[in-house]
């Protein structure tokens, strides 16, 4: 089933942001409401219960002492522990939620090899890196505003559809992926048909409905894809302070690229 087709069981008028200090776009609450409601539902690899407990631990992991004290470490891996909280998930899908959501800048080809060597298969480890950055994104935008977190969706029941798409292909990066010229089929849409598709897109493309839950947030938040590489796409904000926000933004996150 595409991203599109999801209805989770979020309400609403959880996403209206009252109290913000700012007003915030009908299209950008569209686009949350629509991420919740795909956090929720049954994934490709994971149930909706298993999805909603890998959003709750990439909110716990900002306040986690364990990956406070990583954080403060020179490597992480010489500071053991357990993180805080209630888990309803295993450890060391657990401790993968954490590391990606409180230390990325810091993660290597040899950590993701021990994630991948240690049962977290690659389609899993995908869709949990697209719910675990979905869901810091919202927290990081509600926290912007100034206001509460957004409720975590209500899980919906359902079976996983274990899609995996005959395009992706390895090389080029640590997870297969699909090029332009393999999206073909029930992946025929999943760019756009945009010539430009960045590798931050092709890096969940393994795990199709994850992309296109992307460049909907991505539509919203920033640009669309096909316009990224014109230099005339506006908002409120003219391309060239989009691009320095957004540069000064990636340089604080310590972004890879």
């Amino acid at each position: 089933m595409a991203a599109s087709g999801h209805q989770g069981g979020t309400r609403t008028d959880a996403v209206d942001y009252k109290g913000a200090r700012t007003p915030v776009r009908e299209d950008l609450r569209q686009a949350h409401r629509f991420i919740l409601s795909h956090i929720g539902s049954p994934g490709t690899w994971w149930s909706g219960p298993e999805r909603v407990a890998i959003a709750a631990e990439a909110r716990g992991a900002a306040r986690c002492a364990l990956c406070r004290d990583r954080r403060q470490s020179l490597s992480p891996g010489a500071v053991q522990g357990r993180h805080d909280g209630a888990h309803a998930l295993p450890e060391n899908v657990v401790d993968a939620v954490h590391r990606i959501r409180s230390d990325p800048a810091r993660l290597s080809r040899s950590w993701f090899d021990r994630v991948i060597s240690g049962g977290l298969e690659v389609t899993r480890y995908v869709e949990l890196v697209s719910v675990t950055s979905l869901m810091a994104g919202l927290d990081y935008f509600a926290r912007a505003l100034g206001v509460e977190p957004l409720p975590l969706p209500t899980p919906l029941p359902g079976a996983p559809s274990r899609h995996r798409p005959a395009g992706a292909k390895a090389g080029g990066a640590w997870v297969p992926m699909i090029d332009p010229g393999d999206a073909t089929g029930p992946e025929a849409d999943l760019y756009g048909g945009s010539d430009f598709v960045p590798n931050i897109v092709r890096a969940l493309s393994v795990v199709p409905d994850e992309v296109r839950v992307l460049r909907r947030s991505t539509d919203a938040h920033y640009v669309p894809l096909a316009q990224i590489p014109d230099p005339t796409f506006h908002r409120a904000l003219g391309r060239p302070q989009m691009e320095l926000v957004a540069a000064r933004v990636s340089a604080l996150n310590q972004c890879f690229y």
